[in-house]
This record gives structure tokens, C-alpha cells and sequence, in this order.
């Protein structure tokens, strides 16, 4: 029976383009369905905290630079677990916005059009960051804290106008410096 549910799972996965973990953590290694390859990642998931609780590292600063490090101004792809089920997630972009050492500080992005007017998601508008230009929003009430080896990909650079706009936000609303 468990073999068979396993298999209705991951069907699932497939037709609605959701990715469980296999385990507590990232994904395996593999292709892509375009046929790029997905690194394995680092062990340990990415950590969440409520904007509000992250102490150190609240100090906003664009710098982006695609030189193959994530800084903060750049949206990068990394495994971000679910909130009702964090040994389970999805690869999605998130938006570096800080850093302690090596670990990123970043809010994740969604494209899903029911986030324009939600408490707590700002509009980004479209992106290089997604292949079919969707607008994306960000989720300012939720820090994703990423080991820097744990990003897979650069996605691309927000342009400082928007990228200023989000930190007037995190400012504003959630004790950002």
C-alpha cells in the first residue's frame, strides 16, 4: 500500500508541477524537464523566521553583482520549504535582501495572481527571474535564511527602483534598518 501511495504522490507531483522532497531537506540531483541539470543540494533546509525576528544581518543594502556569489538586489533559486510542512518544499526564487557570513537573507517570490492586494505580499511586477514574464510578488513577513551554498542559480538582478521600493516596505512595516 505504501509503494502505492508513493506512486500516486509523485503522479500528482508531476501534473500540478509540485515537488516534495524526498526527505527532510533538498531534493536529489537531476534534469529538469528542459533538461538542466538540478544540482543536489546542501543537507540542511533553509530556515524560516517571521520578518520581525531576525536581530542580525536587518541592514538593507542593494549590491547586486552576477559574478556567481548571491548579494543582496538579486533574485536567486533555492529549495524553500512549505510553512505547514517544512520537510517538504519546492525550488522558487527569493530575493536576497541581507546577509550574515554565509548565510543569505532572502524572501521568497510567487507568481500566483490571488497574492496582488494580500497582507504582506508585495507586487513585484514581471522579471527575467521567470521564464514566461509573469508578474511575481514578494512575501516581506517571512525570512528564508540560505546557507550560500544552498542556492542553485543566479536568476537575475532587481532593478534598484523596485528593489527600494521592497526595502521602504521591510522599513516601514517589519523593523528593517
Amino acid at each position: 500500500m505504501t509503494s502505492l501511495w508513493k506512486g500516486v504522490t509523485a503522479k500528482l507531483g508531476k501534473l500540478t508541477g509540485r515537488r516534495d522532497a524526498p526527505a527532510p531537506g533538498a531534493p536529489a540531483a537531476g534534469r529538469t524537464p528542459n533538461g538542466r541539470t538540478i544540482p543536489a543540494a546542501r543537507p540542511a533546509p533553509p530556515r524560516n523566521r517571521p520578518t520581525g525576528e531576525v536581530r542580525d544581518g536587518r541592514l538593507l543594502v542593494y549590491a547586486p553583482q552576477l559574478d556567481g556569489q548571491a548579494d543582496p538586489g538579486e533574485i536567486v533559486w533555492t529549495w524553500v520549504p512549505y510553512e505547514d510542512d517544512p520537510r517538504q518544499g519546492k525550488d522558487r526564487p527569493v530575493l536576497v535582501v541581507g546577509r550574515k557570513g554565509v548565510t543569505l537573507l532572502g524572501l521568497m517570490l510567487s507568481s500566483q495572481d490571488d497574492r496582488d492586494g494580500q497582507r504582506h505580499w508585495f507586487g513585484l511586477g514581471p522579471g527575467a527571474w521567470d521564464r514566461e514574464s509573469r508578474p511575481s510578488w514578494v512575501r516581506l513577513d517571512r525570512v528564508i535564511e540560505v546557507d550560500e551554498d544552498g542556492i542553485r542559480r543566479e536568476g537575475a538582478i532587481l532593478d534598484r527602483r523596485r528593489f527600494d521600493l521592497v526595502a521602504a516596505e521591510l522599513r516601514r512595516d517589519y523593523g528593517w534598518n
